[in-house]
């Protein structure tokens, strides 16, 4: 019972630990574009972390099934929204960050 506790703070710390890097990277970025890579790549991964240490300790029922198909469903739907944001900035117009560029601000 201790491991199982254990290792479901440990899953959610470093889901935690991975959203907090993507909310660094959202404020320290320069553009649109690397701000849309660091919420999606470092942010589903993070919330899956975080949903998978629930589930383990949760234990094997309904409710830890249900926390699995949210995590999954974050998996698909997260990085295809990023990909429709990045694209539609593309669209508008909005030109990536080059080093020549100095960063405003």
């Amino acid at each position: 019972m201790v491991v199982i506790d254990a290792l479901a703070i440990i899953l959610m710390l470093a889901g935690a630990a991975f959203m907090l890097a993507g909310s660094i990277g959202i404020l320290r970025f320069p553009d649109v574009y690397c701000r849309a890579h660091a919420a999606t790549k470092v942010d589903t991964l993070g919330i899956m972390l975080f949903i998978l240490g629930l589930a383990v300790f949760e234990g094997f029922n309904l409710v830890s099934v249900k926390m699995l198909l949210v995590a999954a469903f974050v998996a698909l739907t997260s990085p295809v929204a990023a990909h429709a944001l990045s694209r539609r900035a593309m669209l508008h117009g909005v030109k990536p960050w080059t080093r020549k560029q100095k960063k405003e601000g």
